[in-house]
């Protein structure tokens, strides 16, 4: 039986793709690794790509484009889970703290993972999770 294994991608979608860069960029520190102005931009994220859209070019087919990539976007807040332990989860409240980026949440689940979760710019959710969450 076929099974998918792993995610390479995944996509959030903003319009406003400077300060979307600013933040995965600039704050996370995440590689930029493909942008196009009006479009999109592209970061590593270890071995997965996180793709920031801005939804008003991608939901509609480009003529223009060199390779057949469908039309796609999203409306309203989307969601992400960076992996980080309940150590650099405490030190990214403290970042945000000095950011005055509010924290929306910050819990430990039912089986004892700790979760902290702040919005960027374009009012996503983004969480940061001991990866145990998920464990057995």
């Amino acid at each position: 039986m076929m099974r998918a294994d792993a995610i390479l991608e995944t996509a959030l979608y903003a319009e406003d793709l400077a300060a979307a860069e600013a933040f995965y960029g600039g704050l996370l520190g995440l590689e930029v690794v493909l942008r196009q102005p009006g479009r999109h931009v592209f970061f590593r994220a270890g071995p997965v790509i996180l793709l920031v859209f801005d939804p008003r070019a991608t939901s509609e087919t480009d003529p223009g484009a060199r390779l057949p990539v469908p039309p796609h976007g999203a409306r309203g807040p989307g969601h992400i889970c960076f992996a980080a332990s309940r150590d650099e989860i405490a030190r990214w409240r403290e970042v945000f703290s000095g950011k005055g980026i509010a924290i929306d949440a910050e819990f430990d689940w039912p089986g004892g993972a700790r979760s902290l979760y702040i919005r960027d710019p374009a009012g996503n959710s983004v969480e940061f999770a001991e990866p145990r969450l998920w464990e057995g």
